[in-house]
């Protein structure tokens, strides 16, 4: 028996990376996706800077550049339309469910993004934090959900390299390490 048992449901991790702490402000510079049970199929996007704010912690953690992204990002409302695309095809008939590691930073800024750009949000309002699943699931405080509690208790994985791809990977492998830990099943959560 499984938490995840619905089949009407598909499990997407997503990781962003943004140049500061809140989409009103600062740009979403990088989109990275996976199916959590089959993180080969995976989704990334670069988008054009919107606002020349920058937060310089953000872009010492991300390193990416402003500059190259100005020339070399998409249009954030294409780039939004081929994250949208990404998902329907993905999901099917399923609805995506989004799963983040820290999930309410990652989900405010592709929710604005979405609802900006292409005025809906395929995720609607259904998003799954790790680190309150972790809390639940460890019975551990709020304060004991970090990478590094987890890696401490799970070894095998490591901490994220901050590429958006790599990270929604890598959180995919968090999540549904934390599942089998719990004995719980990734069947039903393949559409």
């Amino acid at each position: 028996m499984g938490l995840a048992d619905s089949p009407g449901d598909c499990y997407i991790s997503v990781d962003i990376e943004a140049a500061g702490p809140n989409p009103a402000d600062y740009s979403l510079l990088a989109i990275g996706a996976c199916l959590v049970h089959d993180p080969s199929k995976s989704f990334y996007v670069e988008l054009q800077p919107t606002s020349p704010r920058v937060d310089e912690s953000a872009s010492s953690i991300h390193g990416l550049s402003f500059e190259r992204l100005q020339r070399e990002g998409l249009a954030p409302g294409q780039a939004m339309q081929q994250f949208a695309s990404w998902i329907s095809q993905t999901a099917g008939s399923a609805r995506p469910v989004f799963v983040g590691f820290n999930a309410p930073f990652d989900w405010m800024f592709v929710a604005d993004y979405f609802y900006h750009h292409l005025g809906r949000n395929p995720f609607g309002h259904s998003a799954l934090d790790i680190k309150s699943f972790y809390m639940g699931a460890a019975h551990v405080p709020f304060a004991r959900t970090t990478l590094a509690d987890l890696t401490a208790r799970f070894p095998e994985l490591h901490n994220l390299s901050h590429n958006a791809r790599q990270d929604a990977i890598d959180q995919a492998a968090v999540y549904r390490r934390i599942l089998e830990w719990r004995g719980l099943s990734l069947e039903g959560m393949a559409t």
